[in-house]
């Protein structure tokens, strides 16, 4: 793994580049996540490709890059990293959770950019009432997340055991994760935190909730070949998932180039930090 540069027009954004094989797949991640996120798909992909892993704007290596956010402004970057590394010729392109949207963005937007679309636990409109108002529903859907993002650790080993007792992680437990969430690790010893911003996640959430009509148009308009994965458990590693089936099946409908899978035995995260999905993700981005 090699930290590489995205040139974007107010700076530089992180991403890390997994493999030095010709074919490049782009990767965007979720909400509080970061690159490192990819660890577990990019040891399955084979050795003749490339895997670039956004820290998209507000977390890890670019958690200093300034907003606005939201999907559009993370398309673009996106868009960015495939024209940069790609070189003239389409990239395949996964997200996953948030990331999924605005990887779906991007790909309504620049279809030429892109050969095939993965989105992973994400990309579907969620369902949120006309009158629903959007800063309570983000409340009470990221406030614990956006929470954590101001929390202090008296060492970085407490901030993975904090991880490892979450109930979607702790069962899946791995070297993957741990990996993933020391990459996450600022702050000097003794006031441990996240490098995530708060400010971003608020925003980006704030965003999923009030243009989600927007991705059903995206979706609908689709050209570019895509798969979405979902996975039966959700953040918590509840029953339903992140995207209940009577959704998954409304969307396949309603969008000609959609095509869904379910990948069992896995929930919102563990669907891309385990073994056995990450290959799944990996085989579906590298299909000829």
């Amino acid at each position: 793994m090699e930290q590489v540069k995205v040139e974007v027009p107010d700076g530089t954004l992180t991403a890390l580049r997994f493999g030095t094989g010709p074919k490049i797949a782009v990767a965007a991640h979720g909400i509080t996540a970061s690159g490192m996120a990819f660890l577990s798909v990019a040891r399955r992909l084979p050795e003749d490709w490339s895997l670039i892993a956004l820290d998209l704007r507000g977390r890890g290596g670019s958690n200093e890059l300034p907003g606005p956010y939201g999907m559009t402004r993370h398309a673009e970057d996106i868009c960015a990293a495939a024209e940069q590394f790609g070189q003239g010729r389409p990239v395949a392109l996964v997200g996953q959770s948030m990331g999924a949207y605005a990887a779906l963005r991007a790909a309504a937007r620049r279809p030429e950019l892109f050969a095939r679309l993965v989105l992973v636990d994400g990309g579907l409109p969620l369902p949120v009432p006309a009158d629903a108002d959007p800063d309570a529903v983000l409340a009470a859907t990221l406030g614990p997340a956006i929470a954590r993002l101001s929390d202090t650790f008296a060492s970085e080993e407490m901030y993975v055991d904090f991880f490892r007792a979450h109930p979607a992680l702790s069962v899946d437990w791995n070297e993957d994760m741990i990996a993933y969430v020391r990459y996450d690790v600022t702050g000097p010893h003794g006031a441990i935190r996240s490098r995530v911003s708060a400010a971003a996640v608020a925003e980006d959430g704030r965003d999923l909730l009030v243009g989600a009509a927007s991705f059903g148009t995206d979706l609908v308009g689709l050209t570019v070949p895509t798969v979405l994965l979902h996975a039966p458990r959700g953040m918590f590693g509840q029953e339903p998932g992140m995207l209940p089936a009577p959704l998954v099946a409304h969307w396949r409908e309603q969008a000609p180039h959609l095509v869904t899978e379910l990948v069992e035995g896995c929930n919102h995260y563990t669907i891309l930090m385990t073994e056995g999905p990450a290959a799944v993700i990996a085989r579906h981005l590298t299909a000829e």
